[in-house]
């Protein structure tokens, strides 16, 4: 890490590097145009042989989009899209459950980000940070009566997670699998050893996703194909497209389990697989998605018939495995939206790139993401991506999906061009200084969010930070001083919410004052990622008590709103 005014040493790419195999050789392609709709296919020629192993290819550059088929010769249906812009082209999953919200034991690891909203200047803008994987979302609180800003606020059910310690945190590679009956009516469990036939049919099984993982990172859309059943091709054919738009470089298919027989489809089976992928970067630390693979037997050989949206993923449902996508390239973030949205992509590159410069100063460790991925969502993929579920008055969040990543989700319905750059800055800060799995205690939330907001107000001077009115409403309205107990609950009002992010902010920033960047940097990590209290933290970053530093800061905060 550096001092605020440079930018820490860290690997960054400018999209014009080599793909590579679908294992571990990397290739020597050109990237492809910066942006691509997702509405079409690679239509790339087919490959000799589609169903025998091979070497795999290193991967070829995508070649512009043009009209996908949907399976041999047969053009793809186009998907249509509704007045919100939201596609109706989802993936169908054969008897699949629609993806319900994240349901599960509360697990710290997401830092989203609330806040009420004060003037049309910004949105409110909550950050799910990390894995929103806890119990059921908390109703929103009520909306204020009064114009506000945009903050960052997010409901206690996100909150809580911080609080309460990672159990499976926002890493698709630690989950929790429903069982399911195997073929003589035993549960079928994660790490099932299954029976002999069983475990030689998941083998074959994996063996055709790893031909179908070549094809996608060699741009062999036929070879993609091929494994499937005709009926299974048009949802393949959306899924194909939009890997190919985000420059899909790894996919690789692996499980802990076996098949497990559909008790009331005989002949069928049910494989859930764990998807490591890389986009842009070919070796990147993979994330993770589950994934619930549906096949047929034709004689020895397993067919797919479907693959299920990850409904059991903590992480919720992707957006590239449920809608067509358009998507933007930069060197070090990737943009992507619904065709209906893609005029916007050139200006959200450019205002992400602008925030991925600052976020790219707070990557604790000295090394920023490989490339930040941000989703812009519409008013039905916002419903439907990574679980939805959030308050109305959300505006973005960050979630944890593994390989020390955390996708950020913008919501097009409350965002606006004046509130945009600071939102970026916060959410991209999150996912450049969060733990892979999130943080674990809820006492740590002012000096999570404390950051996040520090690095979105970008250097201004503290008299023109928005939330001072609502920071001198809490002071006056009880709170008990303590920067641990500061947090919101998840009924708490606009102004509750905005004057905890502002105390936390400017805590960080009586810090940054005070020691400078890099030691209060130091501090974070010890708590964060490390796991310290701050009085162990403080005695070994500052050589302060922290009982003395935590007064200041309160009095700091107390002297700045007056």
């Amino acid at each position: 890490m550096t001092d605020g005014d440079e930018q820490p040493p860290g690997r960054t790419t400018d999209g014009d590097e080599p793909r590579s195999t679908v294992g571990t050789t990397p290739g020597a392609a050109p990237a492809p145009a910066p942006v691509a709709d997702v509405d079409a296919a690679d239509a790339d020629p087919p490959s000799a042989d589609h169903t025998d192993a091979a070497p795999r290819p290193a991967v070829a550059a995508p070649r512009p989009a043009v009209a996908a088929a949907a399976g041999d010769g047969e053009p793809a249906p186009v998907p249509s899209e509704n007045a919100d812009g939201a596609s109706d082209a989802g993936e169908p999953a054969a008897d699949a459950d629609p993806p319900p919200h994240p349901v599960a034991p509360p697990v710290a690891g997401t830092s989203p980000s609330p806040h009420p909203v004060a003037d049309t200047s910004r949105a409110p803008y909550p950050v799910a940070v990390a894995a929103p994987y806890f119990g059921p979302p908390a109703q929103p609180g009520q909306e204020g009566t009064r114009t506000v800003r945009t903050r960052r606020r997010w409901p206690l059910w996100t909150a809580l997670g911080l609080a309460l310690g990672l159990v499976a945190g926002a890493v698709p590679g630690v989950l929790l699998r429903g069982s399911a009956p195997d073929a003589a009516g035993r549960p079928a469990t994660k790490g099932d050893p299954g029976t002999a036939a069983q475990r030689r049919l998941g083998e074959r099984m994996l063996a055709q996703l790893d031909r179908q993982a070549t094809a996608l990172v060699g741009a062999d859309r036929t070879g993609f194909l091929a494994i499937a059943e005709p009926a299974a091709r048009p949802a393949l054919s959306r899924r194909y497209a939009a890997l190919r738009a985000l420059r899909v470089t790894t996919w690789r298919s692996t499980a802990d389990g076996v098949p497990a027989e559909v008790g009331e489809r005989p002949g069928e089976w049910r494989f859930v697989v764990t998807v490591g992928y890389c986009f842009v970067v070919p070796d990147c630390a993979p994330s993770t998605v589950e994934v619930g693979t549906r096949w047929r037997l034709a004689g020895e050989e397993p067919r797919l018939t479907a693959v299920d949206p990850s409904s059991t993923d903590p992480a919720g449902v992707r957006p590239w495995q449920v809608n067509d996508l358009a998507v933007a390239v930069g060197k070090r973030v990737v943009v992507a939206t619904t065709p209906a949205q893609r005029g916007r992509l050139p200006g959200l590159l450019a205002q992400a790139e602008t925030a991925a410069r600052t976020a790219d100063r707070y990557a604790i460790g000295g090394r920023p993401p490989d490339r930040y991925l941000v989703y812009y969502a519409g008013k039905g993929e916002w419903q439907r991506w990574y679980g939805g579920g959030r308050p109305k008055w959300t505006a973005g969040y960050a979630v944890g999906v593994g390989g020390g990543r955390h996708d950020v989700v913008l919501n097009a319905q409350i965002v606006t061009p004046a509130g945009i750059d600071d939102l970026l800055r916060h959410e991209l800060t999150h996912a450049a200084s969060l733990p892979d799995r999130g943080y674990a205690d809820r006492a740590d939330w002012w000096l999570v969010e404390g950051l996040a907001e520090y690095a979105g107000a970008d250097g201004q001077p503290v008299h023109r930070y928005d939330g001072l009115a609502e920071v001198r409403d809490l002071l006056r309205g009880g709170w008990s001083g303590r920067l641990d107990a500061v947090a919101p609950a998840d009924d708490a009002s606009d102004d509750r919410v905005g004057g905890a992010y502002g105390v936390g902010y400017l805590a960080v920033r009586h810090l940054v004052d005070r020691y400078g960047e890099q030691r209060m940097l130091d501090f974070y990590r010890a708590v964060v990622h490390q796991g310290r209290t701050p009085e162990q933290a403080a005695d070994e970053v500052f050589g302060d008590p922290w009982s003395m530093l935590h007064d200041d800061c309160v009095a700091y905060v107390r002297a700045v709103v007056g």
